[in-house]
C-alpha cells in the first residue's frame, strides 16, 4: 500500500542581492490571504509555509526535536530545522512570494472553471469526472502527490463508482491526471494520529477500504483502466477487478507491501496468483518487485501496452468504439462474468481489510513506516 507520505525535503531558496525584502504590512497581509484559500495548498506547501512563518517571526529552530511516533511535529521540525541560518528578512520574503504564488494559481483555475468541461460532474475536489460519448471518465486529480490517494479520494472515487454505475453511460473509464497513475495509498493518512486513536484510526480505515474495493466488485458495466503511468499499491491491485487494463509504455506497477510491513489488498491475495500464476504472484506481493509494462501485459496483469506519444489517441479512439456497443448487452454480460465470482471475491476483499486492520496496529507496520518518514526528511 505504498504512498506518498509528508515529503519535508530542503527547501531551496534562491535569493539574489537585488531581491527587495517584503514590509512587515506585506507579511502580513500575505497571512491573511493565506487564510482565504479555497483550495488545500497540500502538506508539502503547508510545511514550508509553517517552516519560512517560523522563520520569519521566531530565527532559526530553537526547540527540542519530537519523537519518531509524532510523525506532525516531526515534520514540522524537519521542515523548521531544514533552513538552518536563513535570515528573517529572507524568510519574510520567501513566505510572502510562496503565498502569492499560491493566490495567482487559485485565481487561474477558477478563471478555467469559468467554462467548465462539457459533462463534467459537480461535487468532486480530488477526481475529475466527466460524461461524453456514452463514457464515464473518472480521473484521479491531484497530480502535484502523484495522485495519492486521500481519505477524501477515496470516499470520492466510492461516489463516482455508485454514481458512474447508474447513468446512461456505456462504459466507465478511471485514469490518472499528470505524469503518474497513481502512487497508492497517501501515507499522510497515517499521520495526525494520537497513540490512543491508533484502534479506531485502523478500524476505519478498513471499513473506509472494503467499500472502496466491494464498488470494484460490485460495479455492473465494463470498467476499464487507461494506466497513463507509474502505479503503486492500492491502483494496482483493484486493476484485477477492471475488464480491461491498457497501460502507456512509461507504466509501471509495484505493490511494495511488505517493504511497509502491511499485506495485499484489493482482492489481489486472490486475483493475482489466478492471473499470473502463484510463482509471479508471490514475487510481486511478497517480494515486492516492480513490473515494467510490457511485463505486466505478458503476465496478463494489462490487457495491452500502447506507445506513450500515440497512448491518449489510440486507446480513446478504441474505447469510442466500444462505447458505441448496445449499453445492455454488455452490463448482462459483464454481470454474468462477474456473477460466478461475486461472492468469493467479497469474501477475500473481507479477510484482506481484517487482516491489514491487524497490520496497521503493528509494530512491523509502524516501525517500517517511521523508517519511510525518515529516509523521505533525508531528501
Amino acid at each position: 500500500r505504498q504512498a506518498q507520505a509528508v515529503s519535508i525535503p530542503a527547501i531551496h531558496l534562491h535569493m539574489t542581492a537585488a531581491t527587495m525584502q517584503v514590509s512587515q504590512k506585506d507579511f502580513e497581509k500575505a497571512q491573511q490571504q493565506l487564510k482565504l484559500l479555497k483550495k488545500d495548498p497540500g502538506n508539502e506547501t503547508k510545511l514550508k509555509l509553517y517552516a519560512l512563518f517560523k522563520q520569519a517571526t521566531e530565527g532559526p529552530c530553537n526547540s527540542p526535536k519530537p519523537g519518531m511516533l509524532d510523525f506532525v511535529k516531526k515534520a514540522k521540525w524537519d521542515a523548521w530545522n531544514s533552513l538552518g541560518d536563513l535570515s528573517q528578512d529572507n524568510a519574510r520574503q520567501k513566505y510572502t512570494e510562496l503565498v502569492s504564488s499560491l493566490v495567482s494559481a487559485e485565481s487561474a483555475v477558477q478563471k478555467e472553471g469559468a467554462s467548465p468541461e462539457e459533462g463534467r460532474h459537480d461535487g468532486y475536489e480530488t477526481i475529475i469526472v466527466t460524461t461524453k460519448n456514452n463514457i464515464t471518465k473518472i480521473m484521479f486529480n491531484r497530480p502535484d502527490r502523484k495522485n495519492a490517494i486521500n481519505h477524501k479520494m477515496y470516499r470520492e472515487i466510492i461516489k463516482a463508482l455508485q454514481e458512474a454505475g447508474k447513468d446512461d453511460s456505456t462504459i466507465a473509464v478511471i485514469t490518472g491526471n499528470g505524469d503518474y497513475y497513481s502512487s497508492g495509498n497517501d501515507l499522510n493518512n497515517f499521520t495526525n494520529i494520537q497513540p490512543g486513536e491508533m484502534k479506531k484510526m485502523a478500524s476505519d480505515g478498513a471499513v473506509l477500504l472494503k467499500e472502496f474495493v466491494g464498488c470494484f466488485i460490485d460495479f455492473p458495466k465494463p470498467l476499464i483502466a487507461v494506466v497513463n503511468g507509474p502505479a503503486i499499491g492500492i491502483c494496482v491491485t483493484v486493476l484485477g477487478l477492471c475488464d480491461i487494463v491498457y497501460a502507456s509504455d512509461r507504466a509501471t506497477f509495484h505493490s511494495p507491501f511488505s517493504q511497509l510491513g502491511q499485506s495485499p489488498e484489493g482482492c489481489s491475495s486472490y486475483l493475482f496468483p489466478k492471473i499470473m500464476g502463484s510463482a509471479k504472484a508471490s514475487e510481486m506481493l511478497l517480494f515486492n518487485k516492480k513490473l515494467t509494462a510490457e511485463e505486466a501485459c505478458a503476465q496478463g496483469l494489462v490487457t495491452e501496452v500502447f506507445p506513450d506519444r500515440t497512448f491518449q489517441k489510440e486507446v480513446w479512439e478504441r474505447l469510442e468504439a466500444y462505447a458505441s456497443l448496445p449499453r445492455n448487452s454488455l452490463a448482462v454480460s459483464k454481470q454474468l462474468l462477474r456473477s460466478m465470482e461475486k461472492e468469493k471475491l467479497h469474501e477475500v476483499n473481507s479477510k484482506e481489510c481484517e487482516v491489514l486492520k491487524e497490520r496497521w496496529l503493528s509494530d512491523e507496520c509502524i516501525n517500517a513506516i517511521v523508517s519511510f518518514f525518515q529516509k523521505k526528511s533525508k531528501l
